[in-house]
């Protein structure tokens, strides 16, 4: 294994750990390799390995979680890791991540790059994406996706503020077509006081649980006993992915339990190309800058099912170490009418949810590059 494997494979783990990654690196990489594959030997696919210096999606699709590893002390630092094979989509990053540095003013005119991988749509009240501002920006997912298609497509010009340049626009559409298929990337939970889930639009001093980020889940069965007691929003990061591969002896080395994810992941991406998934087209009448706000409505109910499938326990305010209140608290699992356990529910929906992304990466590019 090369260093620059290690060192990729170690930031990755770290993104799991603070759950910052929809479907961490696995996910996302399941979801770069279908398109690899859909655009291969196609004028789109030449296109994208020339923007790209020859990085696959595959590849690329983890990048925009990797450069959070730049975060602390800055790309510039002497002992910060980039990618030396690609000097050109190196130095863009870096300018990307400089016009984008992370800030928690939400206040902020210059935005920080982590808002661009979600938005909190309040699932309280049934709301669309369209239908409140609460919990919405304009620097979200369904906000930065058409900005990125946008530069691939010429309405946006590459000397932009966000210094979204065309081959960073499709680095970062590798990895937002992921996010936005997560359901908990898209619709958020909010609470009152007293823990009661509210609509923020509708209820003042409401608290947010940070995409799930604040609240820890208990379930029954399904998975190892850390995934049963973890962080919500990593369990739908992680979890949910690695329910769909083969499980992993938990005595083997990290050299071979990563032989062993590759070579799961080969197979899945092949029954994914294989089997084309329903419902992945939008209706022809839907314009391409639009394709980001029906894919999170879609997702929507999905992440209120999500929710419902759960029983809230103990949610109360809790002060963050950089002085944030967040609803924090437990989440236990119901007892379902359908009789299948929240791990099996969780790990169906994202066995349908990774193939649908990758179809989908692989036509915006198509369509955005056409142009």
């Amino acid at each position: 294994m090369t260093s620059y494997l290690k060192l990729a494979i170690a930031i990755s783990c770290v993104f799991i750990l603070q759950n910052a990654s929809a479907y961490g690196p696995v996910g996302h990489e399941i979801i770069g390799a279908i398109a690899d594959e859909k655009l291969a030997h196609t004028p789109a696919g030449e296109k994208v390995a020339a923007l790209l210096d020859g990085i696959t999606l595959e590849k690329a699709a983890t990048i925009p979680d990797e450069i959070r590893g730049w975060d602390k002390n800055g790309p510039d630092d002497p002992s910060a890791f980039h990618y030396s094979a690609h000097p050109r989509i190196d130095a863009q990053l870096r300018d990307y991540w400089h016009a984008n540095p992370p800030t928690k003013d939400l206040n902020s005119t210059t935005p920080s790059h982590h808002w661009f991988h979600y938005t909190d749509v309040p699932l309280v009240g049934g709301e669309k994406y369209g239908d409140g501002k609460a919990g919405r920006s304009k620097w979200d997912i369904v906000q930065m996706i058409p900005y990125c298609i946008g530069v691939l497509t010429g309405d946006v010009q590459e000397d932009n503020p966000r210094k979204i340049t065309k081959p960073i626009a499709v680095i970062l559409l590798a990895h937002f077509v992921g996010d936005i298929h997560q359901p908990l990337h898209v619709g958020a939970e909010f609470f009152d006081k007293e823990g009661h889930p509210v609509n923020p639009g509708k209820t003042q001093g409401s608290l947010e649980d940070q995409g799930g980020n604040t609240l820890t889940l208990n379930l029954t069965s399904g998975g190892s006993e850390l995934a049963r007691h973890s962080k919500f929003h990593g369990f739908w990061d992680s979890e949910t992915v690695m329910a769909n591969l083969p499980p992993m002896p938990e005595t083997i080395s990290k050299e071979e339990k990563h032989a062993e994810i590759e070579a799961a992941k080969k197979d899945l991406v092949r029954e994914f190309l294989t089997h084309e998934p329903k419902n992945w087209q939008l209706p022809a009448d839907v314009p391409l800058k639009k394709y980001a706000e029906a894919w999170a409505d879609e997702i929507l109910p999905v992440a209120r099912e999500a929710h419902e499938r759960l029983q809230f326990k103990d949610v109360a305010p809790k002060t963050l170490d950089d002085g944030a209140v967040v609803a924090a608290g437990i989440l236990d699992e119901k007892k379902s009418t359908d009789g299948v356990s929240y791990y099996d529910w969780s790990a169906h929906i994202v066995r349908e949810e990774l193939p649908k992304a990758g179809w989908r990466l692989a036509d915006v590019l198509k369509k955005a590059l056409a142009k």
